[in-house]
């Protein structure tokens, strides 16, 4: 699934072609993804337009001059896509029309963003500007890795007490939002602290470094277009390159990359999911 890196990445490349512009004519293809559509989807987004397109974790949310705000989730095989993009910045022409192209904003400038999603985990909705963040997906989530408001204290006071695994509860979305499995396993052994560790038992001093830390690993990769693994596709189409620069994530069985470790790269399923790590740096 797209973690923040990749949805800010696809924030990025649709603002140009979004922000300021117009919904000349919004076509919905199929009544569901995850969840069932807004009531009226196309006729409540055709001929509005776009204030202002941010991200929230992992959502993108486009406020509209209706005062309502677009929620969209990419899931786990969703793309956006742009293509005819008169100023140029998008180079591709209008594309045929594909099998699972499920919702399709054409844009007043001649751009059009096609949201396709296979598996169709994706999710949109449509919810008033002004108590956006009370709905339901928004409302319990804790602050944004690159926010002022996540920071050593907020992170030391989350973490006392608390019994989970460290990898565990920094991917709780309510301690910090938009983290997924794979920034959390690189985090992590750049501070040299195993996932399998209980989060309330590591020192004040090392939950510190966890802080500048997960940003530093975010902005790398937000900078490297994300990272593509299966599905995960930049607006112009492009995949992402932060993969080649995981130091543990998919890296089961390889050295380690630390100057003088002679260990190799371990996997451990935790909650599900796939842990990476080096027993030896990481303790």
């Amino acid at each position: 699934m797209p973690e923040l890196p990749e949805v800010e990445t696809v924030r990025r490349g649709l603002a140009p072609v979004m922000e300021g512009q117009v919904m000349a004519r919004v076509e919905v293809n199929r009544p569901d993804l995850r969840w069932p559509f807004p009531e009226r989807m196309a006729e409540r987004l055709t001929g509005r337009r776009v204030l202002q397109l941010r991200r929230r974790s992992k959502y993108l949310l486009g406020d509209l001059d209706s005062g309502e705000t677009l929620l969209i989730h990419l899931g786990m095989s969703g793309r956006m896509t742009v293509s005819g993009d008169p100023l140029g910045r998008f180079v591709h022409d209008h594309p045929a029309a594909q099998k699972h192209d499920h919702v399709v904003f054409h844009m007043e400038s001649g751009a059009r963003i096609t949201f396709n999603d296979p598996r169709r985990f994706g999710a949109m909705d449509l919810m008033p500007t002004a108590t956006a963040d009370q709905h339901r997906l928004l409302s319990v989530l804790g602050p944004e890795p690159l926010g002022n408001d996540f920071h050593e204290a907020h992170l030391i006071a989350a973490f006392r007490g608390k019994n989970t695994p460290v990898k565990s509860a920094l991917l709780d979305q309510g301690i910090v939002a938009g983290l997924g499995n794979i920034y959390v396993c690189e985090a992590l052994f750049r501070c040299g602290i195993s996932p399998l560790r209980k989060a309330g038992q590591i020192s004040a001093a090392r939950v510190a470094t966890l802080v500048p830390a997960i940003r530093d690993v975010l902005e790398r990769a937000i900078a490297a277009g994300g990272s593509s693994l299966k599905d995960f596709r930049q607006a112009d189409g492009e995949l992402g390159y932060f993969q080649h620069s995981f130091d543990v994530y998919g890296r089961e069985g390889l050295p380690c990359r630390t100057p003088g470790c002679s260990d190799t790269i371990r996997r451990k399923v935790q909650s599900g999911r796939s842990t990476f790590y080096c027993p030896s740096c990481q303790r």
